[in-house]
């Protein structure tokens, strides 16, 4: 998966909490409570990240995870119908997302964690399958590394030294 820079401080950026979990630590002194999220932003544009924050209060910790997720923030291939360019599988630990392209019309087909980042991302057609492991953590990442692996016809085209045409034929 490519990583590029990506400028945040222009874009309007929208975020969702997929998931907050309350940890405990156990010392001599009794239980330690602590908060981590799990915040995925877009700008809806073909720009998405997802980021995990950590603090003891629920606020701070979604401050610090939508920090973490701006920082690792992936391009998207989009088609010309507001779908992928292509079918995918992303993979990230034991979870598997398969990314399907589709038509005009058809909406946006995701479970729950798969669907945050899909909509953030601004993918208005599209069918997935979570496989594998359901933890959220991990789908989430899956469906970030499966659309941040995905290519343009222009880009396959230049990397085999073919025109789009022959690509798409």
């Amino acid at each position: 998966m490519k990583r590029t820079i990506i400028d945040t401080s222009a874009m309007e950026l929208e975020d969702r909490v997929v998931s907050i979990k309350r940890v405990t630590k156990v010392v001599k002194g009794g239980r330690n409570m602590r908060f981590t999220a799990l915040v995925v932003v877009g700008d809806g544009n073909g720009h998405v990240g997802a980021g995990l924050g950590k603090a003891t209060e629920i606020p701070e910790a979604i401050r610090k995870g939508k920090e973490d997720a701006m920082k690792k923030m992936v391009n998207v291939a989009l088609d010309d119908n507001g779908s992928i360019t292509h079918d995918f599988t992303g993979k990230f630990g034991s979870a598997e997302v398969l990314l399907k392209r589709a038509p005009e019309g058809t909406g946006v087909i995701a479970g729950g964690p798969a669907r945050a980042v899909i909509e953030l991302a601004g993918i208005k057609n599209i069918r997935t399958k979570s496989l594998g492991s359901n933890n959220k953590q991990n789908v989430v990442l899956a469906t970030i590394n499966g659309l941040g692996s995905l290519k343009t016809p222009e880009e396959v085209a230049r990397l085999r030294g073919k025109s789009v045409e022959e690509i798409l034929a």
